[in-house]
């Protein structure tokens, strides 16, 4: 009980996180923000989804795929904003 509550606690943070990179990004039109809203976004479904699991703590290796994916469109947007051509 208390595991379903803590998933959809975080889930809707990294929504409203998403949300407000979102905004920065209308804003700028920055792509460095559109990558973290979309590095929110997925985790944030990626917690809904352990929500269907009957043990979630224990995960999917679908999971930690969907997590890797994350991290990468993250970490290609870190690399683009250090070493990408200037504008």
């Amino acid at each position: 009980m208390i595991e379903s509550f803590l998933l959809g606690a975080i889930a809707a943070s990294c929504l409203v996180a998403a949300l407000f990179f979102l905004r920065f990004w209308r804003e700028t039109r920055d792509p460095f923000f559109l990558s973290f809203a979309f590095f929110f976004l997925i985790e944030g479904a990626n917690r809904v989804a352990l929500l269907f699991f009957a043990r979630p703590n224990e995960g999917s290796p679908w999971i930690y795929w969907i997590r890797l994916v994350a991290l990468v469109i993250l970490l290609a947007a870190i690399l683009n904003k250090n070493y990408g051509r200037s504008r």
